[in-house]
């Protein structure tokens, strides 16, 4: 990511910029960001992940839809954040919408320019979304997820797996860790 020379703007001022304009960014603090380019082996786990999680949603029969980036997550009035996929459990969208409100579920993929804002910034922000129940961060190089999960209370609960299977309850859905990074 990388800050744009832009005066500070709010959540709807970002939104309404954005759309006219190339390339991907993000709004952190009422601050800019551009989004970099993407790297074949980010590209690549963002599909596995999106493709596992409609897969999942699917096997389940469960009322969730899996929607993949290109759409914004507000986390207050001075922050968007565009994840690399999510779910949605709530009520049908605007088919018009750029945001999404009050995802399950947030995947992103770590990149080496935006490790420490996936990890830190962003954990933080997605959590203070009541609705977020499950934060998915897809370390490529290492092949290992790490799940964030909201517990009792305040908890998060964080657990790194390599193998095996999530179970991401709620919504109930079982997701192999392979399939996140499975060739697509």
């Amino acid at each position: 990511m990388s800050v744009q020379p832009k005066v500070r703007m709010t959540a709807d001022e970002f939104l309404a910029w954005a759309e006219g304009q190339p390339g991907r960014h993000e709004l952190a603090d009422g601050e800019v960001f551009s989004m970099s380019p993407e790297r074949v082996r980010h590209a690549v786990t963002k599909f596995a992940a999106q493709t596992a999680l409609r897969d999942a949603i699917r096997a389940c029969g469960i009322p969730c839809k899996m929607l993949p980036d290109g759409l914004s997550v507000r986390v207050d009035e001075q922050t968007v954040f565009e994840p690399d996929a999510l779910v949605h459990c709530g009520g049908r969208l605007d088919p018009d919408a750029t945001t999404v409100p009050e995802p399950l579920i947030v995947v992103e993929v770590l990149s080496p320019s935006t490790k420490h804002v996936d990890t830190g910034f962003k954990f933080q922000g997605y959590f203070r979304l009541p609705s977020v129940q499950h934060y998915l961060i897809l370390d490529t190089e290492r092949r290992t997820v790490i799940h964030h999960r909201r517990g009792a209370g305040d908890l998060i609960e964080t657990r790194i797996a390599a193998s095996g299977d999530l179970i991401l309850d709620p919504p109930g859905l079982t997701l192999p860790v392979e399939a996140l990074f499975a060739e697509p």
